[in-house]
């Protein structure tokens, strides 16, 4: 297969302030950071003497009537921005499947069998808190997701001596999670499905798809073909799924998982998944000067800063803005049964589920992974139980905005995700000075100290 050459000035830039700060956000530690930052600050600014003013902001509507599109700027943050998040969750669970450690059934089996239990569970003890109280059952599913960006971060900052192993695992189950958390808001938050439409919205996919494939090489080698075709179907699609009635963040997973992601012959992974790691090169211009490129990896490494830098914070910052009405109402909201449930859900049921399901799974595939330990397998529990974006998007379309419950299920969910945060940081830090000195033991015992 012959290549495009590539400009070699475009090659040899050097590191601008763009270049450096689109490194920055490929990096889990600044993702995590921005992500913490904007939900913080709406928290603020929703509970300050300016509170009208955010309120303002988030519920401002506009957009097209006709084709459903006017919607508030929280709705758009929710519903848009967020399928950039998805789009990119698409395309890593395509890498994952096709080269990454679900390929084989062997190696992905013990991670899955943990997502699984991971959602399972939470949901269990969830519902079960919520017997009584029926009207609240319409949030069981709202402590079932991970946030993959923010327990990566917290993975980044605390775990640097951690096996390698222990990312690889909690990054398989973070994609089978969610896997299950796509599936159940498409079948489990969709009321009503206008047939047309979303017959129309998996066509237009299907054109994605085959538009991906056959010119793979051209949206790798040039990086504004791929915004102005696959941008365009995307937008087309995504319109079209919101007009079904199917949450608009499906179209963005669907699409993902339509971009090619096998890499050719003759290719190197330079781009890979570790978006703390990637080329000073301009990557279009060192895409094109490779063999066999990889469409996924290109496309991931384009669009990450968007999604961690703009996308996911911009969303966290409308979706995390709650009134609490002052200590009355934060007692309020931790008395509620709704609160028990969440929190329960994520920093109990979560860890719950995946050390026992990979116990049982590991009885018979020959235990665990000889580089880990069931200590580490408990941090990386508490870290699922980081629920935040994906469980607020849940918590959004579980309750009416503005209702009691809508709110404190928000208040659930952030407090949840920090306190697992919080656990899990200090476990995975004592096991990261465990493995520091077990490292430094064998430096000095091959030295011969």
């Amino acid at each position: 297969m012959t290549t495009t050459s590539a400009p070699t000035s475009r090659s040899a830039s050097p590191n601008t302030p763009g270049q450096q700060l689109f490194r920055a956000l490929r990096r889990d530690t600044v993702g995590g950071a921005l992500l913490l930052i904007a939900a913080a600050a709406a928290l603020i600014w929703a509970n300050s003497p300016a509170s009208a003013a955010y309120f303002a902001i988030r519920d401002w509507e506009f957009g097209y009537e006709p084709w459903h599109l006017r919607l508030s700027i929280g709705q758009w943050a929710a519903d848009g921005l967020l399928a950039v998040f998805f789009f990119l969750v698409g395309i890593e669970l395509k890498a994952e499947f096709t080269r990454g450690d679900l390929r084989r059934l062997r190696t992905a089996v013990v991670p899955i069998t943990a997502a699984a239990g991971g959602v399972l569970v939470p949901a269990l003890i969830c519902a079960a808190l919520l017997l009584t109280r029926p009207e609240l059952l319409r949030g069981w599913a709202i402590p079932t997701a991970t946030d993959i960006a923010f327990a990566v971060a917290v993975l980044a900052i605390v775990g640097s001596h951690l096996p390698k192993a222990l990312r690889i695992f909690l990054l398989t189950l973070a994609a089978v999670d969610d896997l299950l958390a796509i599936t159940i808001i498409a079948v489990f938050y969709t009321e009503t499905i206008a047939i047309l439409p979303l017959a129309t919205a998996l066509g237009v996919v299907l054109v994605f798809g085959l538009v991906a494939h056959r010119f793979r090489r051209v949206f790798v080698d040039r990086a504004w073909a791929a915004w102005v075709v696959l941008l365009s179907l995307g937008l087309i699609a995504w319109a079209l799924m919101h007009a079904s009635g199917v949450h608009a963040t499906i179209a963005g997973v669907l699409l993902g998982f339509m971009i090619p992601a096998v890499v050719g012959r003759g290719s190197t992974r330079t781009i890979g998944t570790d978006h703390g790691a990637s080329s000073n090169l301009d990557p279009s211009a060192e895409c094109a000067n490779r063999a066999g490129i990889d469409l996924a990896e290109a496309l991931e490494h384009r669009l990450r800063p968007l999604s961690a830098g703009f996308a996911v914070p911009v969303f966290a910052f409308f979706a995390a803005g709650v009134d609490i009405g002052g200590t009355h109402g934060l007692a309020s909201a931790f008395s509620h049964p709704l609160t028990y449930g969440i929190m329960t859900g994520l920093i109990v049921g979560k860890p719950l589920g995946i050390l026992v399901s990979t116990w049982l799974v590991t009885r018979f595939t020959g235990g665990l992974n000889p580089g880990l330990r069931w200590a580490d397998i408990t941090g990386i529990g508490l870290l699922a139980g980081i629920g935040f974006t994906v469980s607020l998007l849940v918590a959004e379309l579980s309750f009416t905005a503005g209702s009691i419950e809508h709110d404190v299920a928000k208040v659930a969910v952030l407090s949840a995700s920090l306190l697992s945060a919080a656990l899990a940081a200090l476990i995975l830090t004592m096991r990261n000075a465990r493995y520091r000195r077990l490292l430094q033991a064998r430096k000095q015992s091959a030295s011969g100290v």
